[in-house]
């Protein structure tokens, strides 16, 4: 609940039918210390349930928004009119549980939710725990924890006590040289292991139409080289940009596992200067674009996948002015469907001339593929243009869509959740905002993007090792 304030809150509350993505800006301009503002824009479901609907804050904001003023409001007028209104109701309780909704805003907690509400601070009492402090960071804790995590197994009694053995300073040291063992063992970094299974929302297997090692029956690409670039990627003080921007490919040897990057592989068909990573792996072109012209799937899922925006979900919306022009006539100006496709739309565009299936291409850049495959489907489709807007940035293509994703805070803030919901075991919450912000900002600055320093850092966290 707390991640889709954190990454959805493109703040979409209503200047008449519509939902409205510009408003995010306002909210943080309002709140720029909100933890919704952290590197990002607070989603639609700050005030709706589902756009045009309302929730509670949503309602009573709504009051307050230049009241009198003829509806829909001018994108202009609702952003000005915005900051004095989430002032008007900064100290009413919209859903009532005992929390004001600029508590709640400045908490990250969700202001139309009963449910989510600021946890109490300073109230833990230890009382008589021998084994544990349960309040606070616990060496032994944390040791157990990393052997568990890492290495996919518990310290054995005889271990424990070595432990117990060693000097506080000794016992840290200790625990950073067991990460680093562990990472490199296959239940970190094998076939299925932990790198894998973060990999499985972002790759989206589906093992009938894979080709190579484990083929199914349709075999049309081999995911295996999307795992082991994301696996290399995140490995051994590499940089983890590269999987949406490395213009190489990787090869997986086993026994013991590692990845090696190539030039070339006999499964990928994408000239050099075209590749983005495994955002134009044959596998994402085959099953994200398969017969698609605008291949709007495909931006989606990459925009999910490796920035941490769903799109469905109303989040990450960055509205282009004249958008959706709709070239492929698909009905997205309707308007329930043009404050997404606004912006979806202007994200797809760089993957215009990427191939998925049909004809006698597979996977591969296709200068003219509209003109060659689709130019009958819609009397504007061949208009489509390569440049598009990524977070309300334009970009030229694909590639200058990778690097400016992989630059951005979204890139650093979803690699660090992905990690954090493994280790921790639940996206962060309210209160593990100011560890979580300072562990993606430095992974972004003080790591160089290396997940292998970053994970140093998450494990020092009181969210990972208090009991």
């Amino acid at each position: 609940m707390i991640r889709r304030l954190i990454l959805g809150a493109a703040l979409c509350l209503p200047g008449g039918a519509l939902a409205r993505p510009p408003a995010g800006g306002g909210v943080c301009a309002t709140y720029p210390s909100a933890p919704a503002c952290m590197g990002q824009q607070p989603a639609c479901t700050l005030c709706h349930t589902a756009p045009p609907q309302r929730n509670v804050f949503g309602t009573s904001l709504e009051q307050h928004l230049a009241p009198g003023a003829p509806r829909p409001l001018p994108d202009g007028d609702f952003s000005t009119a915005l900051p004095a209104a989430l002032r008007a109701v900064e100290w009413e309780d919209a859903d009532g549980d005992g929390v004001t909704n600029v508590e709640e805003l400045l908490h990250g907690t969700l202001p139309a939710d009963p449910a989510s509400v600021p946890a109490e601070r300073g109230r833990c009492a230890a009382g008589h725990n021998p084994g544990f402090n349960v309040c606070g960071y616990d060496l032994r804790f944390a040791y157990r924890r990393v052997l568990l995590d890492f290495c996919g197994k518990s310290p054995t009694y005889a271990e424990l006590k070595a432990f117990d053995a060693r000097d506080e300073a000794d016992q840290r040291e200790f625990i950073d040289a067991e990460l680093d063992r562990c990472t490199a063992s296959e239940f970190w970094r094998g076939k299925d292991g932990q790198l894998w299974k973060l990999a499985h929302p972002k790759i989206r297997p589906v093992s009938s139409i894979k080709s190579g090692e484990d083929a199914g029956t349709i075999p049309l690409a081999d995911y295996y080289d999307d795992y082991a670039l994301y696996a290399y990627a995140q490995l051994d003080d590499h940089d983890a940009r590269e999987v949406m921007t490395a213009r190489y490919y990787v090869r997986r040897q086993t026994g013991p596992t590692r990845y090696t990057a190539t030039p070339t592989l006999p499964s990928q068909f994408v000239e050099e200067g075209r590749r983005a990573g495994n955002l134009t792996s044959a596998w994402s072109l085959v099953s994200f674009i398969m017969f698609t012209a605008l291949p709007r799937n495909a931006a989606a899922q990459s925009y999910r996948a490796y920035l941490g925006y769903d799109i469905a979900m109303q989040e990450g919306l960055y509205s282009i002015p004249g958008e959706p022009r709709d070239y492929d006539a698909k009905g997205v100006q309707a308007p329930a469907c043009a404050a997404c496709h606004a912006t979806l739309d202007p994200l797809s565009y760089p993957f215009r001339n990427y191939h998925g299936v049909g004809g006698s291409v597979l996977a591969r850049y296709v200068p003219d593929r509209i003109e060659r495959y689709f130019a009958a489907e819609a009397p504007d489709i061949t208009q489509i243009p390569e440049a598009g807007y990524l977070m309300g940035q334009p970009v030229r293509d694909l590639l200058e869509w990778a690097q400016v994703g992989a630059n951005s805070d979204a890139f650093a803030i979803s690699a660090v959740t992905d990690y954090w919901k493994l280790l921790v075991g639940h996206e962060p919450t309210a209160e593990e905002q100011g560890e979580f912000v300072a562990v993606w900002q430095r992974f972004k600055g003080t790591h160089q993007y290396s997940v292998q320093r970053m994970l140093h850092d998450l494990i020092r966290t009181e969210a990972y090792g208090a009991p």
